[in-house]
Order: structure tokens, then sequence, then C-alpha cells
């Protein structure tokens, strides 16, 4: 029996202690901030006006308009719709068929969608590492460090967080800009992303950081 996306998720942002292993800074010469996943289909699953997402996607909005004024490259990953099985593979075994053709499920919301200068990746796993170029083309760019935003925290942000740091990338997980199924798995994947992979920080850390790299 496969698992569904649950439907109407509606949660209160879970406060985050101080609790980071990793004393790692986010230096704009060195960052690519990515969006994950942040297509219809998947920001479908929340209450669009509600918590978490009434702050998650302004958040997001306002780390992707300061990574451009710093001059850090933006990253989008989406999965295809219609995919082959044999493409799919095991994820057909916990979560059925997938996406469809369809815009209304394939598309970046709309507050967030990609412009022309923003590099966009065909997404087939729960990591964004994984049959993609997302590492060649930090190496291409002279960049170890991501800002890890979007959907789904416990998934495929943390799973790429900790893909990336077996792979000698220092990540950042955002967390009021990255969204989940509940309150708990949201809370949980900061907790193990600190303690594990990544250094976990809130919007305002990650602006201050960008921001200053102006100054």
């Amino acid at each position: 029996m496969t698992s569904t996306l649950p439907k109407a998720i509606s949660y209160a942002l879970p406060h985050v202690e101080s609790n980071n292993v990793a004393d790692w800074s986010i230096d704009p010469d060195r960052a690519v901030l990515l969006l994950h996943d942040m297509q219809e289909y998947f920001v479908r699953s929340f209450e669009r006006n509600a918590e978490p997402l009434a702050t998650v996607i302004p958040n997001i909005a306002q780390i992707r308009e300061n990574a451009k004024l710093a001059g850090i490259p933006v990253v989008y990953t989406a999965q295809p719709g219609n995919q082959d099985p044999d493409d799919r593979a095991l994820l057909s075994d916990f979560w059925g068929p997938g996406l469809s053709n369809d815009p209304r499920e394939t598309a970046i919301v709309g507050d967030l969608a990609p412009e022309d200068s923003d590099v966009l990746l065909t997404k087939w796993r729960y990591s964004a590492f994984i049959r993609t170029n997302l590492r060649a083309l930090m190496h291409e760019w002279g960049r170890d460090q991501l800002i890890v935003t979007g959907v789904y925290a416990h998934i495929g942000c943390l799973t790429t967080a900790l893909d990336g740091f077996m792979q000698d990338v220092q990540v950042f997980l955002v967390s009021d800009a990255v969204a989940d199924f509940t309150a708990r798995e949201h809370r949980e994947a900061l907790a193990y992303a600190a303690a594990r992979c990544a250094v976990v920080l809130p919007t305002c850390d990650v602006d201050a950081a960008l921001r200053a790299a102006r100054v």
C-alpha cells in the first residue's frame, strides 16, 4: 500500500533552539540557494493562507531576493510529470505514480516562479544531488555552501542536506523557510540536521549574512 500526501496541512512553525554542532557561517561568495520542490503538486498539501506556508513562502521569496542581490546562484528542483515507472522505481512503492503532466501540478508556485537567470533541475529522488548536475554546477561556480529552502523538511530537504554534507558541502537549512507534514516532523528534521549534517538557522540570520556582503 502506497502512502499519500497529506491534505490541508496547518501548524505553527516550531521554535528552534540554538543547538548546531557546526559553527559554519554563510559566505555569499561560496553559497548557492536551493528552492526545493516548490511545485503546486506538493504545496497544495497545505492550507495556503495559514501557517506554516503563510510565513514560509514570503521567507523564501525574501531570501531569494537577497541572494540575487548578493550574486548567489539560485537553483530550483522540480519533479517531472508522468514519470516512466523505470525512472520512478522504488518511489512508486511509497508514493505511487507521482505528478501528472498538468502544469497545475508541475509548475513552481507563482510567488516563487523561476527567472531566466535561475537554474531549474529535474529531480528524480529525495536528494537534489541524485541524478542531477547540482554538485558539478557548484564545482563549476567554485561554491561549496548550499542554503536549503522548500518542502518537505523531513524528506527531500533533509536528505539533500545529508547528501551535501557527505560531499563536503556546508549546508544551511533555513528553519522557517521549509515546511513539512507536521510540526513534529518539521522539528525532528531540524534537530537531526543541526546535530548531524547542517547548520540550522532562521531567515533573519540568512538575510543578515546576505545583506552584510553588500555593505
